[in-house]
């Protein structure tokens, strides 16, 4: 599928879906980082939190965006980039991000999106420097990865809390997972 049909589907799917106010969104998840900051202390800690979190809201969301988008086969990891970028996006979060920055060998790209409803009304204090605020979406994508059978890496590399002028994740392919058939209990 091309990058057009798959912007216009992510488009249509977002219209067709239920939403939460992006407002009511970005309170409720700036209240679970404060917490997390108030229980873990140190940003680092936060992080893997915030990643593990998404890491099961990924596991299971996958279902939603095959259900929802209706895309039953996904024949590459570039076409996977795509769908993320194009359908996924723009389902949760009403934005579309880009692909960009691929290595020679097709498994290393960065997801760059300039708007994120997560950090709606946020600013960092310089104590938090080390914090990945919407690191909730790393965790997401590697989830959602890891049930289509491809292990991949997730990492923040930019964010405008952080003063950049975008928000980029790098994602890189690790390995293709192979589907094996549950142990016999006998």
């Amino acid at each position: 599928m091309s990058k057009v049909n798959l912007q216009r589907l992510g488009e249509t799917v977002f219209q067709s879906s239920d939403r939460v106010s992006a407002e009511l969104l970005a309170l409720t998840y700036g209240s679970t980082v404060k917490q997390l900051l108030v229980d873990y202390e140190e940003p680092d800690e936060v992080n893997k939190q915030l990643d593990q979190m998404g890491y099961n809201i990924g596991i299971r969301l996958i279902e939603d965006v095959i259900a929802n988008s209706k895309i039953y086969t996904i024949s590459s990891f570039v076409e996977s980039a795509e769908i993320v970028a194009k359908v996924a996006f723009k389902m949760y979060l009403g934005v579309v991000a880009n692909t960009i920055d691929w290595n020679t060998d097709k498994t290393e790209f960065s997801l760059q999106f300039d708007e994120n409803p997560l950090t709606e009304f946020t600013e960092l204090p310089d104590r938090y420097s080390d914090l990945w605020y919407a690191n909730v979406l790393c965790g997401i994508i590697r989830g959602a990865y890891e049930m289509v059978q491809m292990k991949v890496e997730c990492k923040y590399t930019k964010c405008v809390l952080r003063g950049d002028d975008t928000n980029e994740i790098r994602i890189e392919l690790r390995e293709m997972l192979l589907e094996r058939p549950p142990l016999d209990d006998e």
